[in-house]
């Protein structure tokens, strides 16, 4: 019973990190800045919604929605690991012209080897007006290999969504200051020491990572901020091309410049 326990809490750390997050999520600082990030603008996101890529919906309790539908790509690895409602052949949504008010992607468009495409749909399928969150790392490494195709500058991810008929709202740059500095060590750390054996890997995450965390957020909180070096775009955006683009507070803490 005890061991269940602290694996279910251990779980509950790795996309919803607390205090213990910081010494049992190697992903700290990245997980911990696109909680902040979801969590300020999940208010907005309203209706029917449709999350694509939604692996096992770890953010959907942040958005009171209507309808929540989880798209995937149908493979047999999908079928059995993930939490979607529906699957496709990853270039048409399988529903119909503006089905939807409000949709979500979270880390997903770095692994879309086909973006205009996959614009286009997500555009097709939102209502005029409607709304849609998308989380794209910029400083992070290669993951999912060999399906991680792209990064994105603040500036070029609003580019690639105003060439499709979006007009980005806010835009958020997560973790821009020493803590990104540290995720990558972390990332590092984490990629030379994982085995896949729960208990070796926790035990170099307290031993080897933790450590790590606990400084960069001491860090944080005396070094300046630099907002040219950060971990994830967090961007809400408007099907309708009318919207003016501001960019908002930083997820994670800290000042905007």
């Amino acid at each position: 019973m005890l061991g269940r326990k602290i694996r279910s809490a251990i779980e509950a750390e790795q996309f919803h990190p607390g205090v213990l997050g910081m010494f049992v999520n190697p992903f700290y600082f990245a997980r911990k800045g696109l909680h902040r990030g979801i969590a300020r603008f999940a208010g907005r996101i309203r209706g029917a919604t449709l999350d694509v890529g939604c692996g096992r919906k770890p953010y959907e309790g942040l958005f009171h929605v209507t309808r929540y539908v989880g798209l995937e790509i149908d493979t047999p690895a999908n079928r059995s690991s993930k939490k979607a409602d529906r699957f496709y052949d990853g270039k048409v949504f399988p529903f119909g012209d503006g089905e939807f008010d409000s949709a979500v992607v979270n880390e997903v468009f770095e692994h879309v080897f086909n973006p205009d495409e996959f614009l286009r749909e997500l555009n097709r399928v939102l209502k005029p007006g409607g709304l849609l969150l998308m989380t794209v790392p910029f400083a992070w490494d290669e993951h999912d290999i060999p399906h991680d195709y792209a990064r994105y500058s603040s500036f070029g991810l609003a580019a690639a969504l105003g060439r499709h008929g979006f007009s980005v709202l806010e835009q958020v740059k997560s973790m821009g200051d020493i803590r990104a500095v540290v995720q990558m060590l972390t990332n590092y750390i984490y990629v030379k020491t994982a085995t896949g054996n729960g208990y070796f890997d926790l035990l170099a995450c307290l031993l080897l990572i933790a450590p790590f965390n606990v400084l960069g957020e001491a860090l944080a909180l005396v070094l300046p901020r630099n907002d040219r070096f950060y971990l994830d775009n967090i961007v809400l955006a408007r099907k309708d091309g009318s919207g003016v683009f501001a960019a908002g507070p930083v997820a994670g803490g800290g000042k905007t410049p």
